[in-house]
């Protein structure tokens, strides 16, 4: 068989098929409808080889970028959560991944997450129905996840593509400069500056405790308290990663990007205060390209602050933000949208309040969540464990701030306000 290799422009299609075919079905995996986004564009995969000159590796540059903020996403996970299912409910589900009620006989309907055939000791995934409820939750609870870029993660590790673009002084995407040419005249050559953002999957894991009691006598009723319990938890621990992460055993967060900016406290500003000018600053380093996707983030203990700010006219003054107690509080800061969290730092520190565009972050998605349960564990407390599982990683596509054409100010999809001591 003749072996036949990707161009990038190739791969760059097929990615599209792939993107739109996890869209009609988001219920696979990229690895699931890879075969059927070759055969669209007339491609075998079986013929297909990378090549090391100018060309892609097939495993990783076929890859398919899907923003958790896209109208269809969200429309075929509420249809995915109502689909048809074998499971009455949550509840039935964990009775039959309970090894007392199961009594070694595995249920015909679950799904094997691995190898092992014991059900209190192995895995089985988490019916398609409920992962969705799931995901419905922790979209819902979640602040970065849903304006991010998802990334299904074919393997560990994945390579993405990207620009280096550190200054628009001369040039534009690291580089790259237009000309204006007489007739004729001879034309300039210029290039891109290319780099690779690696994303590497890590474990998220949790589990709680139910009383067989509880399990026997309500095994239905726990289907809205687990569902909502994980969902949140999920969401939860993977924003405070998204936001503050470290980047050592768990995703980089954007308080730690090496994009991010940091705007210094005025001459002579109290300590954990924060002052109209800090937000006007905040928002005049934000991308231009990214004002009409940009949030604020603040920590609750920042409400404070922000109810009392005014602007100095001449010898007086007026209140900017909150003019009158008799409503509720405004929900944005000069137009754009404001969200409160506990995962932002307190007042006073650097990541107490952000100004970010949260499509610069990336989220590889490796492994959805799994779900077991075993008996044993708690066995002599008559308690049954229920844990699950997550591989995902995450981290700023862009690792510099741009100095812009004209002025010295750099500019970010990722702001936050200095340290007042």
């Amino acid at each position: 068989m003749t072996m036949q290799t990707l161009s990038r422009e190739q791969v760059g299609e097929i990615g599209k098929t792939v993107a739109d075919l996890l869209r009609g079905d988001l219920g696979k995996h990229i690895t699931d409808v890879l075969p059927d986004a070759f055969k669209h564009h007339g491609l075998d995969m079986a013929s297909l080889k990378g090549s090391r000159a100018g060309r892609v590796p097939m495993g990783e540059g076929v890859v398919a970028a899907i923003p958790a903020w896209d109208p269809d996403y969200r429309k075929a996970l509420v249809a995915r959560a109502h689909a048809p299912s074998p499971w009455k409910s949550f509840g039935e589900y964990l009775r039959a991944i309970h090894p007392l009620y199961s009594k070694g006989v595995i249920d015909a309907r679950l799904t094997k997450a691995n190898n092992e055939s014991d059900p209190g000791a192995g895995g089985f995934l988490v019916p398609d129905q409920f992962i969705a409820r799931l995901l419905m939750v922790e979209l819902e609870m979640a602040v970065v996840r849903p304006r991010a870029m998802i990334l299904p993660m074919t393997a560990p590790s994945a390579r993405i593509p990207a620009i280096r673009d550190a200054s628009h002084a001369s040039t534009v995407f690291g580089g790259v400069q237009a000309y204006w040419t007489a007739e004729s005249g001879a034309l300039t050559e210029t290039n891109p500056t290319f780099r690779q953002v690696q994303l590497t999957a890590k474990k998220l894991t949790g589990y709680t405790t139910t009383s067989n009691e509880l399990l026997e006598d309500a095994a239905i009723t726990l289907e809205a308290l687990l569902v909502r319990m994980f969902g949140e938890a999920l969401a939860y621990f993977e924003d405070d990663a998204f936001i503050a992460g470290t980047g050592a055993g768990q995703p980089q967060g954007i308080l730690n990007a090496n994009a991010l900016i940091s705007v210094a406290k005025e001459t002579g500003q109290a300590a954990s205060s924060i002052v109209t000018e800090n937000l006007d600053k905040m928002f005049s380093r934000m991308l231009p390209g990214s004002m009409n996707r940009a949030v604020w983030l603040a920590h609750p203990d920042v409400f404070p602050q922000l109810a009392s700010l005014s602007r100095n006219v001449g010898t007086g003054g007026a209140p900017v933000w909150i003019t009158n107690m008799a409503g509720g509080p405004p929900t944005s800061i000069h137009g754009r949208p404001l969200i409160f969290t506990e995962k932002c730092k307190t007042l006073g520190t650097a990541g107490d309040i952000y100004f970010v565009d949260p499509s610069y972050y990336v989220i590889g998605d490796r492994m959805s969540m799994t779900m077991s349960s075993s008996p044993h564990v708690r066995f002599t407390n008559d308690e049954t464990v229920h844990k699950f599982v997550q591989r995902v990683d995450g981290q700023p596509w862009i690792d510099t701030a741009i100095t812009p054409r004209n002025g010295t100010n750099t500019m970010s999809p990722f702001v936050s306000l200095a340290t007042r001591a």
